[in-house]
């Protein structure tokens, strides 16, 4: 028994040492890590989000929220893939006089410069340790073309290595392209769907995030609305969430399969 007892609390002792069960690098300690680059872990997902109005009846941090849980079934769905990071704080229009989102209380905004100049900075390091394979996911489309930008520059930086820098364009594509046909066919109208905060929007976060999503507020033509999200659902979202999840493996494994 006296020998049972130490076997089973030698197990006891190597699983609380072993490493959790997460893709987020920020989870793991440094020496993880390192272990899992050992073992051919060399894709990462870089998830940015944004910190901005959505209407009386979404929360600011919803896109961050979001990418986060997407990124990780992106990066399960590819096996070999961790998560760094979720970026917040992304550029949403001027700060004096106030443009775009920051007419509203609490958006966040920074300058186009300095957000390319934290992506970039932030994939040369992953490159750095190892990582040979670095993927932009962003879920808003005001900065899209910084994220084209950045890509650039990595690939003739890294030109002649092993090492590639993706933005990968389907994951925000799938949603308001390929999600809101679905949602048309299905015989919402595009009026509804809408393009910030509307249907599609707040249907996503109800499957992703329903905490953050104010049911009493919801309301056509609100304040900092474009779109009806009265008739959102979260069965509607978790479909969105799928298209979402299956058009970003299927190109990031294009991507990646080139030479």
């Amino acid at each position: 028994m006296k020998r049972l007892a130490a076997a089973l609390a030698l197990c006891s002792a190597l699983l609380a040492q072993a490493a959790p069960d997460s893709v987020f690098i920020e989870d793991l300690t440094s020496p993880e890590l390192r272990d899992a680059l050992k073992t051919g872990v060399t894709t990462v997902l870089v998830p940015v989000g944004g910190t901005e109005q959505s209407g009386p009846h979404l929360v600011l941090g919803k896109h961050n929220a979001r990418v986060r849980l997407l990124a990780e079934r992106v990066a399960r769905t590819l096996g070999h893939t961790l998560v760094a990071p979720v970026l917040a704080y992304v550029p949403e229009g001027s700060i004096a006089p106030p443009s775009s989102h920051m007419r509203w209380a609490g958006t966040l905004s920074i300058p186009e410069v300095t957000f390319e100049a934290v992506l970039e900075s932030a994939a040369q390091s992953l490159r750095a340790h190892g990582f040979m394979r670095v993927l932009f996911i962003g879920e808003h489309g005001g900065y899209h073309r910084s994220l084209q930008r950045v890509q650039a520059r990595l690939q003739k930086a890294w030109s002649g290595t092993p090492a590639q820098a993706w933005h990968v364009q389907a994951y925000y594509r799938s949603a308001q392209v390929d999600f809101a046909s679905e949602l048309q066919r299905r015989g919402f109208t595009r009026d509804e769907i809408g393009t910030h905060a509307g249907l599609l929007d707040t249907s996503l976060s109800l499957a992703l995030a329903p905490a953050q999503v104010r049911r009493d507020k919801l309301a056509a033509r609100a304040d900092g609305v474009v779109g009806d999200p009265r008739r959102a659902d979260a069965a509607l979202g978790r479909l969105g969430a799928d298209i979402i999840v299956r058009e970003t493996v299927a190109e990031i494994r294009r991507l990646t399969a080139r030479p």
